[in-house]
């Protein structure tokens, strides 16, 4: 089966391609359309090394695989059934420079090695993740003192704070974030994405973001809560609120990654209504021979 591999130079044009694919398997792909909708939202933030947008179709013209990258971030690579896009994919993207994959278990597996075998490069699954989609939630039995709010301008400097040490703690492998600050900024925009507080005994102990619209729902992080305070039920509860807002504001799903390494937050989220629905690895690619 003949396997056309098209490059998009706008976020649009990928969309219209291949949006309707993606959505078939809209939690598997909530990275795709999250980023997508950034784009859409905050181009500027891209400009200065624009994002770079493929599919592939079959010879009927039927996508059957999708990829996107914004610089210097990994490739983010679609679900897929079919095996030989993957391979159409490597062939394609092989005289780019790429510093690791993101993508399905399987799928990411197949362009690991087709990409290792090509390049030289060797690689390393650096996070094993899993893909929870939540449709109703289930509150906590012992919620904790205190209560939610949104983020205010007031709170900008702790969610910057915030922001870095969740990324330096959960990704540290990550490029740094350029400027935290923004993200706080975004947040309390409220422009696309939401800022979720906890707060008890008026001091701020815990932080959930909502960002990255998809056609139906939105994705939940980053979930973070100071060392010093863990342990107390906060991050599950403020999840819990910001899962349920979410909904109430119209979502029908919403969808979170967990790092299969900590079994107590995958215990947890399941606990408040997030069900299972794919594995995803994060590869790491490094210098060839």
């Amino acid at each position: 089966m003949p396997l056309i591999v098209q490059r998009h130079a706008l976020v649009d044009e990928f969309l219209a391609a291949a949006g309707p694919f993606l959505e078939q398997h809209e939690a598997e792909n909530n990275l795709l359309f999250g980023i997508s909708s950034a784009i859409r939202v905050t181009p500027e933030l891209f400009a200065d090394d624009p994002p770079r947008f493929a599919s592939v179709a079959d010879d009927g013209g039927r996508i059957v695989a999708a990829t996107l990258r914004t610089p210097p971030h990994n490739l983010v690579l679609s679900w897929t059934d079919e095996m030989k896009a993957v391979d159409a994919l490597v062939d394609a993207l092989g005289s780019e420079s790429l510093p690791g994959l993101l993508g399905p278990t399987g799928a990411a597996a197949r362009f690991t090695a087709g990409w290792t075998d090509a390049t030289g490069q060797t690689a390393a699954i650096e996070v094993a993740e899993r893909i929870f989609r939540l449709m109703r939630v289930i509150p906590p039995d012992r919620p904790p003192p205190g209560s939610w709010r949104l983020a205010e301008p007031r709170d900008r400097d702790l969610i910057t704070s915030w922001v870095v040490a969740f990324s330096e703690e959960a990704v540290p492998e990550a490029p740094p974030i350029p400027d935290p600050a923004a993200v706080a900024d975004r947040w309390i925009a409220r422009a696309g994405r939401l800022g979720y507080l906890w707060e008890d005994g008026g001091a701020v102990v815990s932080m959930v973001g909502a960002s990255g619209e998809t056609p139906n729902g939105i994705r939940i992080g980053p979930v973070y809560t100071p060392p010093a305070l863990r342990g107390r039920g906060y991050a599950s509860s403020l999840t819990v609120a910001a899962s349920a807002d979410q909904l109430v504001r119209g979502r029908r799903f919403c969808f979170l990654f967990t790092d299969l390494a900590n079994p107590t937050s995958n215990k947890i989220y399941r606990a408040i209504g997030y069900e299972p629905v794919c594995d995803v690895d994060q590869v790491r690619f490094d210098a060839g021979a």
